[in-house]
């Protein structure tokens, strides 16, 4: 699309605020009015689109993308949208532990043991760990009080939730972070240890490193929408 607006500006509205460009409403690809209900998070979309060059790159607007899948995919039926990421817990990344080298096992229990005992706590329920690929059920009250968890949060939360889930392979470590109990750096070192530790081990691939601060970068993205959501 190419630029067709001058200014771009979050306006207060009744439902929350809107996005207007030269005085037009931004819409959703489907088409339904584009409202948030958190001034910051109105105020970096409105930036987002003020910053656009000529030929606009979605790429470039990560917290639109992630407000429009708000609305467009969330709000529709949030309850299949909550369960589609809850489901995630059932195979969760830190449940499944290298068989060796003693290095990495190590690295994994440092990185990823603390989130599981935060787990624990908050939830004050139990997790199955493994060695290797194969799949091990989790406690079904476990999985329960996860699909709970998940399912409280407003659509624009699941929305900025779902990259983490889905890029991180882990639920518990997106909650987490959706709580503010783990640093974002950190929580990202613990879902591409697997991948940091190959490159470390290999030596540098530049096209795997490429996909790497791809994911860190849609994982970091996700982060900032759910601070912008926060009061």
């Amino acid at each position: 699309m190419k630029r067709f607006w001058r200014t771009a500006a979050a306006i207060q509205a009744a439902d929350g605020w809107t996005i207007e460009l030269d005085g037009r409403p931004v819409r959703t690809p489907a088409r339904a009015l584009l409202a948030v209900q958190s001034e910051a998070l109105g105020r970096a979309i409105a930036a987002e689109w003020q910053n656009a060059g000529e030929t606009v790159d979605p790429r470039a607007m990560p917290m639109t993308g992630l407000a429009n899948a708000a609305v467009d995919r969330v709000m529709p039926d949030k309850q299949a949208f909550a369960e589609n990421l809850a489901r995630y817990g059932e195979s969760d990344l830190l449940a499944y532990r290298a068989d060796g080298p003693q290095s990495l096992i190590d690295r994994q229990s440092a990185s990823w043991d603390p989130l599981l005992q935060w787990a624990r706590r908050r939830f004050d329920v139990d997790f199955v760990t493994t060695s290797g690929i194969g799949f091990v059920p989790q406690p079904s009250g476990t999985l329960e009080r996860l699909r709970h968890a998940v399912a409280a949060l407003a659509p624009f939360a699941l929305a900025g939730l779902s990259p983490l889930v889905t890029i991180g392979g882990s639920l518990i470590t997106a909650l987490a972070v959706a709580e503010g109990a783990v640093d974002p750096e950190d929580a990202w070192a613990a879902a591409s240890l697997d991948e940091s530790w190959q490159l470390e081990r290999w030596g540098r691939d530049l096209e795997a490193e490429a996909v790497l601060a791809g994911r860190k970068a849609e994982f970091l993205a996700g982060v900032r929408f759910l601070e912008l959501l926060r009061p």
